[in-house]
């Protein structure tokens, strides 16, 4: 099996988890898998249908208890992560070798990338700082539908980008984010900016191509085999991510 990832509506890591079970990933393994990290009561999900433009798309939800948060006042502990605590996460979890493998490739690509951005120390990189617990669910489902879908080869389109700021705990920040520059400047992967407003690439998007990219052109010709459409969150024109199953 072959993959395309057609980015040309940005890319993050629920638009990328989105598109695999649309094309055909197993479910159950991944319910297995996010079962298996006994999070439970840090966060839920969903998978829905859902129309975009009048496509049916898949949407993947991490839905976080931020009410009881407000509630109660009390912050939840898995705002402060470092990368070892997130490793350790994922060697507990249930799931293959190279799915921890890929997830723990993808979370120090992120890592990396804040910790030249705010100039501190890997280590000292805590995860609140790139929405802890729904990354390390974005991260650890997309590793192991990847996994379970096993394509020999991927390829990428130019990842498409907005414009503009997105505010974050930081403040205000120009698209693209600086952790996204960072790993698209670090992996060479090419980059084009459109005039949409605001972020159509996350670090976790970003750093998924990283991960995966191996600078392979697409074929000239190719046979389009299945499509998954994932459903991305963001209100600009068309936020989906097409995966195409090719040879």
């Amino acid at each position: 099996m072959e993959l395309y990832f057609e980015c040309n509506s940005g890319i993050s890591g629920d638009m990328s988890v989105g598109a695999l079970l649309d094309l055909g990933a197993d479910k159950e393994v991944l319910d297995k898998a996010l079962a298996s990290m006994k999070l439970d009561n840090e966060f839920q999900y969903k998978i829905t249908k859902q129309m975009v433009n009048a496509i049916s798309t898949t949407d993947f939800d991490v839905i976080l208890p931020e009410e009881h948060t407000h509630h109660t006042g009390h912050e939840h502990h898995h705002t402060h992560r470092n990368l070892e605590d997130v490793y350790k996460i994922i060697d507990k979890a249930d799931i293959t070798e190279k799915s921890k493998e890929l997830a723990k490739t993808i979370f120090k690509i992120v890592a990396e990338a804040e910790s030249k951005v705010h100039n501190k120390d890997i280590s000292e990189i805590h995860f609140h700082e790139i929405g802890a617990i729904d990354s390390i669910v974005d991260i650890v489902s997309f590793s192991v539908l990847f996994d379970n879908l096993k394509p020999e080869k991927v390829y990428f389109s130019a990842l498409t980008e907005g414009q503009g700021t997105v505010t974050c705990q930081h403040g205000a920040l120009s698209v693209p984010v600086p952790a996204v520059c960072e790993i698209v400047s670090k992996y060479e992967i090419p980059i084009k900016i459109s005039d949409n407003i605001g972020e159509m690439v996350t670090p976790t998007g970003a750093a998924i191509v990283a991960a995966l990219y191996n600078r392979e052109e697409l074929p000239e010709k190719m046979v389009i085999k299945k499509v998954g459409y994932g459903r991305g969150k963001r209100p600009y024109k068309n936020p989906v991510l097409r995966v195409m199953q090719i040879k």
